[in-house]
């Protein structure tokens, strides 16, 4: 049991080491829900700057605010259709809370829309919410969970979401095997024989990993569908994230996973390095989305790169009403950044999905220059 390469040591490497070491080996899913979510000292619930300059990322609205109007934009289309009734978002970890305040600014020139909307934020970190209270003022609530909310009659969104809902890692061997990591003298990896639900989970797709390929199962972001798709009652899940159908997913390209940690925007595949410090993500499954959804009820509406999102929606009108207007928040500099973020790489790498239930099937103006086939 050859331990990994020397990890530094954190308050929280030495609350898992202490488990591990009482309770025995845990899978790679306990690990990361710990790195990430443990109370207080968890990536996501610690009191640390993780956005931006100074943090260890950028998200899309941190860079514009050109994106939550484009995306209101969208919402309000789906208003329409939905009969101009009370109308609901719900966003799933907010951030900084610069995504919500966007699209309000958009929708607050909509007073019809406006005056009988509802704006849910569920957030699991109280420092987080604390920082959002403090920058949005009105028509927004905050919840723990969807099952705080009645029912949904409007949009259910996420923005950069599922790819940090902890994962289990698996690699095929002579049958399907996941990673569990345990500790002497340092944290390290072993291989016991898949449970059920993860063979499941590829048969169910019907997809076979060739001998070798190591690869994540989002479980998680099985059970959120059926969660949403239960409190949804009409309207529509928006899903923005890094992934990819499975026929890409699991293409030999790779076979290594797709699991990456970024720590003051750098990117590094050493898991148990800065445990609690460091993000941890993986790529979203588009294909398990869209299938669980089905099976829960939320019909395939479309799927797209986010930058063909934002062009079917109008961004070059977008820019140039910042032209004509002389607005300052979108200078030369800034705009050619923008475009090669929004359009060449960023652009590019998310995808949106969008499914809906309850209404009868209609061409969203976002899915314009959509993808004919989702797998």
């Amino acid at each position: 049991m050859e331990p990994l390469s020397k990890a530094s040591s954190t308050a929280l490497s030495e609350v898992i080491k202490d488990r591990i070491l009482k309770t025995g080996s845990i899978s790679f899913c306990d690990f990361m829900e710990m790195a990430l979510y443990y109370p207080e000292m968890g990536y996501y619930t610690s009191n640390r700057n993780r956005i931006g300059s100074e943090g260890d990322y950028y998200t899309s609205p941190d860079i514009t605010p050109l994106l939550g109007e484009i995306i209101g934009k969208q919402l309000e289309e789906m208003w329409h259709m939905l009969d101009k009734r009370p109308f609901t978002i719900v966003e799933y970890g907010a951030g900084p809370g610069s995504l919500c305040q966007d699209i309000l600014v958009y929708l607050k020139d909509k007073p019809e829309l406006y005056e009988n909307l509802k704006y849910y934020i569920i957030e699991k970190s109280p420092q987080v919410r604390e920082k959002e209270k403090a920058l949005l003022s009105e028509k927004v609530y905050w919840a723990d969970s969807i099952h705080d909310i009645v029912s949904v009659n409007g949009c259910i969104l996420s923005n950069e979401v599922l790819d940090i809902f902890s994962v289990h890692r698996v690699v095929m061997k002579e049958e399907l095997m996941e990673v569990h990591v345990g500790h002497e003298d340092g944290f390290f990896e072993f291989l016991q024989p898949a449970p059920k639900i993860l063979k499941e989970y590829f048969s169910e797709l019907n997809v076979t990993l060739p001998k070798g390929f190591c690869t994540e199962v989002n479980l998680e972001a099985i059970e959120w569908l059926k969660n949403i798709a239960a409190k949804l009652q009409k309207g529509f899940v928006l899903t923005i994230d890094y992934g990819y159908p499975s026929n890409e997913l699991y293409h030999t390209d790779r076979r290594l996973g797709t699991i990456v940690c970024y720590n003051k925007h750098t990117i590094s595949d050493n898991l148990y390095n800065n445990i609690g410090e460091q993000d941890i993500t993986a790529h979203v499954n588009f294909s398990a989305l869209c299938y669980w959804g089905l099976k829960y009820g939320l019909d395939y509406c479309g799927f797209i790169h986010q930058s063909y999102f934002l062009l079917s929606l109008g961004l070059n009108e977008y820019l140039r009403k910042t032209e004509s207007a002389q607005q300052d928040y979108l200078d030369e500099k800034q705009k050619a950044f923008f475009i090669n973020t929004f359009m060449v790489d960023i652009g590019n790498k998310l995808k949106v999905l969008i499914q809906q239930k309850g209404i009868p099937q209609q061409k969203l103006s976002g899915l314009k220059f959509m993808f004919k086939k989702l797998y």
